[in-house]
């Protein structure tokens, strides 16, 4: 089973930050994002890393050489369910996908793997206790979702933070069976939406991964989600940043 990272793009709100260097660069306590990913990862057993870049990809390609590498030349007009699909041909065995600017530990990794679902989301359940005082990320941008046990009912952002069980993380796990049900869904909204509107999404190409996952559930297709209580940050701004150095061990 492979581990996907998605991150292709350039990470605009930490300014400065990612002026010269790739996003998953920016170092908490003194160790790239990546390198907290990889080692999350690893850990878990997911040892076959495929990384998905756009902005600044040949200083990755460069420092990682252990990874396989998509590369998102237009990923300044798409955005993460688009970009996902670069790594297209290494899905079919199963896979874990990851965002790239996020801090998570192995042990959550290890529970959507041993969950028998066939699609299975990382959730932080303590989620709305990482929202207190962060004012330039706040709950109305969360990857909200409402679940019944593990069985996610509704992901979206829109969501009222009081109704919201959970936040979605950005760390997900395809089995075999999993990873073809988002690859048909997938193609069947591309093929009627491309370059066109879609759900909450200018065009299709700018969707995010949440919008395919809420579209699975309305056609009858069964989402699970695996728990972390708050051993979670995402780093989206100067804010998150300065917290994540703070606070992360």
């Amino acid at each position: 089973m492979k581990a996907i990272i998605i991150g292709a793009g350039r990470g605009k709100r930490l300014k400065e930050m990612t002026d010269n260097q790739p996003k998953c660069y920016t170092p908490i306590r003194h160790k790239r994002i990546i390198d907290w990913i990889l080692d999350a990862l690893s850990e878990a057993g997911l040892k076959d890393h495929v990384f998905i870049g756009g902005y600044l990809i040949d200083k990755i390609i460069s420092d990682y050489p252990n990874c396989s590498f998509c590369v998102n030349q237009d990923w300044p007009n798409n955005n993460i369910l688009a970009s996902l699909f670069y790594a297209e041909s290494y899905m079919d065995e199963g896979f874990v996908c990851s965002y790239s600017d996020i801090l998570y530990k192995s042990s959550v990794v290890k529970k959507a793997l041993d969950h028998p679902g066939d699609i299975v989301l990382c959730v932080d359940t303590n989620w709305r206790e990482r929202y207190v005082g962060r004012t330039d990320h706040p709950e109305i941008d969360a990857e909200k979702l409402i679940c019944n046990e593990d069985v996610i009912n509704e992901i979206h952002r829109d969501l009222s933070p009081e109704e919201a069980n959970a936040e979605y993380i950005g760390v997900a796990k395809f089995s075999p069976k999993g990873a073809k049900l988002l690859k048909k869904h997938y193609h069947r909204v591309q093929k009627e939406f491309a370059g066109k509107p879609w759900r909450e999404a200018a065009v299709f190409e700018k969707a995010y991964k949440i919008l395919l996952f809420q579209e699975m559930i309305e056609h009858g297709v069964t989402i699970n989600c695996v728990g972390t209580h708050g051993d979670y940050i995402e780093i989206d701004t100067q804010q998150d940043f300065e917290h994540a150095n703070n606070s992360w061990n």
